[in-house]
């Protein structure tokens, strides 16, 4: 409300009447206090206030102007003075209440804010129109001291200081007004306190006011008729205290409080603050309460009447002065650039008689320069202005332009048929049914193989390389020039309407070419011929008219000419002849990358052909040969029974109750040991065998299967080369590992220096077909990228012949997966970094061959020597939604996602979601960190890997410590059997 201010806003003293009669308060309102607030000060007497209990109000309109004055329109015509206008504040540029107390011209007014009562000149333009909802009375009163006057006489030094001081008792204070009368006006009379000080008499003692009479009947006091003399408005430098009250300075912004001259000074414009004003000698006494009897009220208003036209006169003369300095500033202003203009108009002629002087000289030279520029861009190929490199592209691709060969057509429809041939003899189950189809097959093949003879000799005679290298060179150049393509439509329009452009800009230019010639032509004929007329020794005369008269002329026309050429050659293209070029580069560029891709089309079903032809010759005149295969099946069935025997044999010799020789047994145990040595050799011979026979099925026979049940090659296929026939449980020296055996058997042995674990899965013969199924999908996945694959391989899949049983192979990793290295030594941030990257690349090679893992956990993740990470223990025997099914856990995080809780199915998203929360876990299993209100750890607190291990673990990972240490335990063991020479393998 009461914002800080200066008492320097002597804009315009309005002057207040106090002719009419005052009327007391004789009701209840006499000697009501009220607390308010100065606003503004007249003198030392008089000044403006607010009430505080209207603190509310004053932010009410000042946030309700705010939002309606700037889109407002400003006022025209009459303006009312019982009207309340927006005016804009000249100090602050915001928006106050105010009224029009003087029309001073058209275009300025004298305002009075009435929310708090200083003044101000606004042009109209300053001044808007309000809704009336914000016409109501104002916020600010006019007090007046009770009991004081101002004294007669007084000099305009005292007055100014009395205003000062006044302001320094109540500007922006909180004061006590108790009210003894009001004005007809409005000025309310009241005496003044602030806390414990009356300040009335402050300003009595300081001598800025004096003590009036009392009358009898009202006690009101009667002030002199004063004569102060002249004074002057002067600005008072010096700050005024700020209410200590407000809450909020900034909220409170209002016009800032000014203090006014003697009621009876003259109205002036503020940018006049420091002129003297004087007060007329004839001025009415300021505060009569009680007028004198021998008064007359005609003679009052009389003098009233007088001294309102007395002030209209003066401020129609300060006007007057006003407009009078302003137009004086202008002629004087009018003046300067005048003369201005004189001194540029005299520059300028000095400037144009020297370049005069130089005229003929500079205007050859530029001449000159232009031809020597115009010489050089036509000995610059410019072709590629107007699309030639384009137009002779266009016509390299029409002239030697590759077609298919015939041959490559009748090709592709007896390759067609020769791999349905195939597809058929693959799907067959019947032999004679096969037979049939293989006598097809060969007919089929007989008529490829004439085929892509005729091929291969067509294409020879073709010169697919040298058009290749043609096309390769005319792309690289235009891509050069041009840069990228833009992708489109194949259309002829485009080429045609550029073959029109182009058309049309060649005779566009050769038409200015010829042009520049022969205005060329014509200057240096002027030339030749003016050599006469300066030549001394020609003694014919020559008329002005015939040799000087024209070189204007012609000097106009050439450069016209010269600039004319210029301009086509060396100005920009336009956007229209820009987009008929490029769309004719995409097309170009489309016909060359359309015809490379043809003749790689037919170089790679050349090279398909060569190598078909090569080895058709070799399958037809080398059949598959099985005895290799059966061959080792024999061995492998005698080196089995000899093991079987020899084991029997060695039980027998550690049951007998005879003494033996104890060498004896040891000679048995070595026999066994290269037995099972050998039995594993011929395996992997049997594996390689194997694998050559599937990709002759894969390219050439697909009828070996079906020719020839006995070898499971079809197995073999159907598992991904998992599968194998040969391999035993009883033909393994394996330790049963019971400690790791809660879910299904579970051996531990040694092969070829490796340890694998052998899972076993209770089979039947539906489960049978889908663990197998399910197995060879994650071994193809595997075998794909292997060591970068992430996954733990599978060494082999057998089948029990006794009991339904399947066996899987794998390689064993003791104390490796997570949640014995966290139990034991956690990983550091970059241990943990690197073997998460390996769990994240073993997620995506399955989601691309489209396995879902389902039960991402601590358990199944292997960091192996703590730097490369893969996922293992995959259960075969369940589906995705049996996998999902399991509640995992790691420490007090949830694996399952939140989808999987709400019941739908499994998705690589969900496996993310368990690999996010095993990547957390390893964030924060070994940090004290506190967690928000749902027991989520807060995030500002995970640095991984930096904390040190914490001592209270969950009692899954203690219950995973101690499952670690017995299997450790128990293959401490098994190695010691090994030593000792019970189980030693090679």
């Amino acid at each position: 409300m009461w914002g800080p201010g200066h008492f320097s806003r002597a804009s315009a003293v309005e002057s207040v009447s106090f002719s009419g009669i005052v009327q007391m308060d004789e009701d209840t309102h006499y000697n009501k206090v009220e607390d308010v607030v100065g606003s503004h000060v007249e003198d030392a007497v008089t000044f403006w206030a607010q009430s505080i209990s209207r603190n509310k109000d004053i932010m009410k309109i000042g946030c309700s102007l705010s939002e309606v004055c700037p889109h407002a329109n400003s006022v025209f015509g009459n303006l009312d003075p019982k009207k309340i206008y927006g005016g804009l504040f000249s100090e602050d540029k915001c928006w106050y209440r105010c009224k029009v107390l003087k029309v001073i011209s058209d275009e300025k007014c004298l305002v009075r804010y009435v929310d708090y009562g200083n003044t101000e000149i606004l042009s109209r333009s300053d001044i808007v129109e309000i809704p009336s909802d914000l016409q109501f009375s104002s916020v600010a009163k006019k007090y007046r001291l009770w009991g004081l006057q101002i004294p007669s006489g007084q000099e305009v030094t005292q007055f100014d200081q009395g205003r000062t001081f006044l302001g320094s008792l109540i500007f922006e204070k909180e004061i006590k007004m108790r009210i003894k009368a009001t004005y007809q006006d409005g000025t309310v009379i009241a005496q003044a306190e602030y806390g414990t000080v009356d300040i009335g008499e402050e300003v009595a003692k300081k001598g800025f006011a004096e003590k009036c009479k009392l009358t009898s009947s009202t006690n009101i006091c009667e002030e002199k008729k004063s004569d102060p003399g002249p004074l002057v408005l002067r600005n008072l430098k010096g700050p005024i205290p700020l209410w200590g009250h407000r809450s909020n300075q900034s909220a409170f912004s209002r016009p800032k409080g000014r203090l006014s001259g003697r009621p009876t000074l003259d109205l002036k414009n503020e940018n006049d603050a420091g002129n003297h004003v004087t007060f007329p000698k004839e001025s009415l006494t300021v505060g009569d309460f009680n007028l004198p009897s021998n008064v007359s009220l005609a003679k009052i208003k009389q003098d009233q009447k007088l001294i309102e036209e007395n002030e209209k006169l003066k401020t129609e003369k300060e006007i007057l002065l006003e407009s009078c300095k302003a137009l004086e500033s202008k002629v004087e202003q009018t003046a300067q650039e005048l003369q201005q203009e004189k001194a540029t108009t005299m520059d300028l002629t000095k400037h144009l008689e020297s370049t005069l002087k130089t005229r003929v000289g500079t205007r050859m030279k530029n001449l000159a320069a232009k031809v020597e520029l115009l010489k050089e861009i036509r000995r610059v190929n410019i072709s590629i202005r107007f699309g030639n490199d384009l137009s002779d592209a266009i016509q390299v691709l029409d002239e030697e332009c590759f077609t298919i060969p015939a041959s490559l057509n009748e090709l592709e429809i007896i390759w067609t048929e020769y791999n349905m041939a195939q597809e058929k003899i693959k799907t067959c189950q019947n032999v004679n049914e096969g037979n049939i189809l293989i006598a097809k097959r060969n007919e089929v093949q007989q008529k490829l193989y004439m085929a892509v003879e005729v091929f291969i000799l067509e294409v020879d005679e073709l010169p697919l390389n040298k058009r290749l290298k043609t096309l390769q060179d005319l792309s690289a150049s235009l891509e050069a020039v041009y840069g990228q393509a833009n992708e489109g439509t194949n259309s002829e329009e485009i080429l045609k309407k550029f073959y029109d452009w182009k058309c049309d800009k060649r005779e566009e230019f050769t038409s200015v070419r010829s042009e520049t010639e022969v205005s060329l032509q014509r200057l240096m004929a002027w030339f030749q011929s003016t050599l006469k007329a300066f030549d001394l020794s020609v003694e014919e005369s020559l008329t002005f008219e015939d040799t000087i008269g024209n070189i204007d002329e012609i000097l106009e026309k050439t450069e016209s000419s010269i600039c004319k050429e210029l301009e086509i050659s060396l100005v920009e293209q336009g956007d229209a002849d820009k987009e008929i070029i490029l769309n004719t580069y995409s097309q170009v560029l489309q016909k060359i990358h359309s015809e490379e891709r043809l003749i790689a089309t037919v170089q790679s079903k050349y090279k398909h052909s060569i190598e078909f032809k090569k080895q058709i010759i070799e399958c037809l005149n080398n059949s598959p040969n099985l005895d290799h295969l059966l061959s080792i099946k024999k061995t492998l069935k005698s080196l089995k029974a000899r093991l079987r025997w020899k084991l029997v044999e060695k039980n027998n010799l550690e049951e007998s109750d005879d003494d033996h020789d104890g060498s004896e047994i040891e000679k048995i145990k070595q026999e066994i040991t290269q037995l099972r040595k050998s039995v594993f050799q011929e395996i992997y011979r049997e594996q390689e065998e194997y694998e050559k026979l599937n990709s002759l099925v894969q390219k050439w026979f697909p009828e070996l299967p079906l020719l020839h049940p006995e070898i499971g090659l079809l197995k073999y296929m159907n598992s991904g080369g998992l599968l194998t026939m040969s391999l035993e449980r009883d033909l393994l020296d394996a330790e049963p590992m019971k400690e790791l055996s809660s879910k299904r058997p579970l051996v531990c042995s040694e092969i070829n220096g490796q340890i694998i674990l052998l899972k076993g899965y209770s089979v039947d013969v539906d489960t049978e077909a889908r663990v197998i199924q399910r197995a060879a999908t994650y071994h193809r996945a595997w075998r794909e990228a292997k060591e970068e694959s992430g996954l733990l391989p599978l060494i082999f899949l057998f089948l029990c012949k006794s009991d339904p049983m399947a066996y899987l192979m794998v390689p064993y990793y003791p104390r490796a997966n997570l949640s014995a290295v966290q139990a034991s030594m956690p990983l550091t941030s970059e241990e943990a970094l690197k073997v998460m990257k390996g769990v994240a690349q073993g997620l995506h090679t399955l989601h691309k061959a489209d396995i879902i893992h389902g039960s991402l956990h601590q358990n199944n993740v292997f960091a192996l020597n703590r730097e490369r990470g893969i996922i293992g223990d995959f259960d075969f025997t369940k589906s995705v939604s049996q996998r999902t099914s399991v509640n995992m856990m790691v420490g007090d995080l949830n694996l399952i996602s939140p989808e999987l809780k709400m019941g739908k199915p499994a998705s690589p998203s969900s496996d993310l979601y368990a690999y996010g929360c095993l990547l957390l876990w390893l964030s924060v299993q070994n940090q004290e960190f506190e967690t928000n209100e749902d027991g989520i750890p807060k995030v500002d607190q995970f640095h991984l890997g930096k904390s040190p291990p914490n001592p209270e673990k969950d009692t899954e990972y203690t219950q995973c410590k101690e499952e670690e240490e017995l299997k450790m335990e128990n293959l401490d063991k098994y190695k010691g059997n090994t030593r000792s020479g019970e189980a030693n393998f090679d």
